[in-house]
């Protein structure tokens, strides 16, 4: 297989799972699914064998030093689709994060999920950000309920 075909899987592949947290997470299926670590393996494994096959002497020396104009130049290249099944990876771990602590605490997570499917860390700051608004009226409730 191409890499491209490994980079368009890898963007198909996480998509069910975004899907399950953000349309029904309340879903006995999505929490069952959600529990495995079977995709983090899946998508971990596919960057390895990418990752394997992209790293030459040059782009070792590059990861060893970086520097943005080698790291723009990595990028430009079709070798990207490592780095591309990395953010999956990552994102999707963050996201099932984000999903655990809305199940575990009742906080609202749809929004902070489609932030972090489509740009990461502002997805995981707008969850920090939304479970401490949470937080706060949540107690206050809980006090305002035990005085009365």
């Amino acid at each position: 297989m191409t890499t491209f075909q490994w980079f368009t899987i890898a963007n198909v592949f996480v998509l069910p799972f975004w899907a399950l947290m953000i349309i029904l997470p309340q879903w006995d299926w999505t929490r069952r699914i959600l529990t495995s670590y079977l995709p983090f393996v899946g998508l971990a494994l596919l960057y390895t064998a990418l990752f394997a096959v992209v790293l030459t002497p040059e782009s070792a020396k590059v990861l060893a030093n970086p520097t943005l104009a080698d790291i723009a130049q990595l990028f430009g290249q079709e070798q990207v689709a490592a780095a591309w099944v990395h953010f999956l990876v990552m994102d999707l771990f963050v996201g099932r994060w984000i999903y655990w602590e809305g199940q575990r605490t009742g906080a609202w997570t749809s929004h902070s999920l489609v932030l972090c499917l489509l740009v990461g860390p502002i997805g995981l700051l707008s969850h920090i950000m939304t479970a401490a608004v949470f937080e706060r009226f949540s107690s206050t409730e809980t006090v305002m309920a035990a005085e009365d």
